[in-house]
């Protein structure tokens, strides 16, 4: 069987914490993008936009230097999408930040490092 993978809703720029109040002026104020209200239970702050179809997070993240784009991945079978990724030589990244107990997923590292969200929601 062939594990199969679909662009998931959710895109998220990690903003270090001294450009965080300027990258959410820039997609309120300045592009005037209607903020989304989010009940994530995230131990940083975090402002949703919408982004077309999807959700654009900015999350402020205290101890990095500079954003990342972090994406997300929808496939129907978690187990077995990680076993795949993993036969192809994929980084499993589970130790970059806690998910909860309750979310079937997983962090994933592409080759240029960019960080997707593996879930089945």
């Amino acid at each position: 069987m062939k594990v199969a993978f679909t662009p998931g809703k959710n895109i998220a720029i990690k903003t270090p914490a001294h450009e965080y109040a300027a990258v959410v002026h820039f997609y309120q104020e300045v592009l005037g993008f209607k903020q989304l209200p989010h009940n994530a239970g995230d131990p940083f702050e975090s402002v949703c936009f919408a982004f077309g179809d999807k959700v654009l997070w900015i999350d402020k993240i205290t101890g990095i230097s500079q954003s990342e784009i972090w994406l997300e991945i929808i496939s129907d079978d978690i187990p077995a999408a990680k076993k795949h990724l993993e036969q192809a030589g994929c980084s499993i990244r589970n130790e970059i930040e806690a998910l909860p107990n309750d979310l079937n997923a997983f962090w994933l590292s592409s080759p240029s490092n960019i960080i997707h969200l593996v879930t089945d929601k």
